[in-house]
This record gives structure tokens, C-alpha cells and sequence, in this order.
């Protein structure tokens, strides 16, 4: 589905809901080449390879694949689009080496809290759900621009998460800092592991695109959250209620 002009969300619905938690990945365009925003949790890639199949785009043109961080709704299917493409690999270099399996993602703790619609991402986090090994190209840092997208650092879900924001098609992709799945909120309740971390992170993001956007002269008009659909009316307002709800603590939605 095409959310913005040349950013299209691929989404994992129906029987796939668990255990990847509704997930979201984003394909973005941009002259000849593509850009992915995560890889889901598949192995096989299949629903980003049946996109491009879709745009009539060959896998080849796959130029670089953006990673939030290293937890497996997010990079199941890197090492094989990685393979099938030669897509350069980006992400912060505290996920790299998790994403290239030489050391394991931190779980969280398996006491259910509400929403428990996502109890099964818990666990599985808490169980450590593995993925398929592949090697990171180049890491990112807060500041950093690959091509027209600029790369915002938001540590405190995992130390290395990322956010992504392209100015000109006003579009923000937020990992799990926003979640729109089972309800809008600042992620998943418990799923943080360094919550005061998590809260300023928020912050940072806001006022990083509020300055980016300034700059371009452009508001945030579509959000791409990693669980759930992605907001396309009153982004800028519904991303403002996110981050104060979570200065108090309060799940959004």
C-alpha cells in the first residue's frame, strides 16, 4: 500500500499477526533505486519480494536496507533479500553484531503486562527468538543521512534503535517507539529496556523532525510504525499525544 508518494508499508496480517506482533516494514522509492526500512520476520522475505514483484521492480534494484534495531519482527528476512539483492546493511552499531548473530538481543522480563495481545512477542523475546545471521555493511549514527533519509538515534527500547525521517515525502518511520497495534502508544508497555531512556528518546525525536522539518519546511504528514498500520491523518498531532502520554506513563490509545 502506498502510504506517501513512493513509500509503500508492507504488513504482516491475518495468520501472521503472531508471534512478529502485526508488523511493518516500509519500501521506499527514490529515482531508480529502493530503499527498505526493515525486513519482517519471515526468513524467506516473500511479502517485501511479492512488493516489488507488484511495482515490477527487480530485487536488484534494491539499493539499501535501514535497520531500527535487532529483534527478529524486524530482520527475519534480511540475510535473504541481503543475499538476493547485495543491498548494502545499515543499523546502528550496537544491533550489528546481534543482527550477525555473535551476540544475542537482551530479553525482556516474561511478567504479562497489559495490552496481553502481545504477550507471545514477549515471550518470545524473553525465550531470545533467533533469526538468520547476516553480516551489517555500514553503521549509523544519530545525524547521519543516507541519501534523502536522516537517521535519528532512540536509545532506550534496545540501545541502538533507530528512527528514519524523510523530509520531503514528510514521512517518519518510528520503529517501536510508536505502535498503533493492539492500540496507539509509545511501544509496548514493558517491552523498554531502559524506560527513563525510552521517554527522553521520544523527545529527541520529536524535536529532531520538528528541526529537520523546519529546515524543509515540511510537517510529518504519514508515520510508519513498525506494529501495527501506519498513521496517515494527523500525524503530527497524534505523534505529539504519544510523546506526552509517555512522559506521564500513559499508554496512548
Amino acid at each position: 500500500m502506498e502510504i506517501a508518494g513512493g513509500v509503500y508499508s508492507i504488513g504482516q496480517t491475518g495468520r501472521n499477526t503472531y508471534p512478529s506482533g502485526y508488523s511493518h516494514a516500509y519500501l521506499l522509492k527514490h529515482g531508480q533505486d529502493l530503499t527498505l526500512i526493515d525486513t519482517l520476520g519471515d526468513a524467506d522475505g516473500r511479502l517485501v519480494l511479492q512488493q516489488l514483484r507488484r511495482l515490477g521492480q527487480p530485487v536488484r534494484n534494491l539499493k539499501q536496507i535501514l535497520l531500527t534495531h535487532a529483534h527478529r519482527s524486524h530482520i527475519g528476512g534480511l540475510a535473504h533479500l541481503k543475499s538476493l539483492s547485495g543491498a548494502t546493511v545499515y543499523s546502528h552499531v550496537w544491533e550489528a553484531d546481534i543482527i550477525s548473530g555473535k551476540r544475542s538481543a537482551q530479553p525482556v522480563p516474561l511478567l504479562p503486562i497489559r495490552p496481553l495481545r502481545v504477550y507471545p512477542q514477549r515471550l518470545g523475546l524473553a525465550l531470545g527468538a533467533g533469526h538468520p545471521h547476516c553480516h551489517v555493511d555500514k553503521h549509523l549514527s544519530d545525524g547521519d543521512e543516507v541519501g534523502p533519509i536522516h537517521v535519528i538515534h532512540t536509545p532506550g527500547h534496545t540501545p541502538g534503535h533507530l528512527v528514519f525521517y524523510w523530509p520531503e515525502r514528510q514521512a517518519l518511520f518510528t520503529g517501536d517507539n510508536v505502535v498503533t497495534w493492539p492500540r496507539l502508544g509509545a511501544g509496548w508497555p514493558g517491552f523498554q529496556l531502559d524506560e527513563m531512556q525510552f521517554r527522553d528518546s521520544l523527545q529527541h525525536m520529536e524535536e529532531s523532525v520538528l528541526r529537520i522539518g523546519e529546515h524543509y519546511d515540511q510537517p510529518v504528514s504519514v508515520i510508519g510504525v513498525a506494529h501495527g498500520e501506519p498513521i496517515t491523518r494527523g500525524a503530527t498531532e497524534r505523534l505529539r499525544f504519544v510523546v506526552e502520554a509517555a512522559q506521564i506513563g500513559r499508554f496512548a490509545g
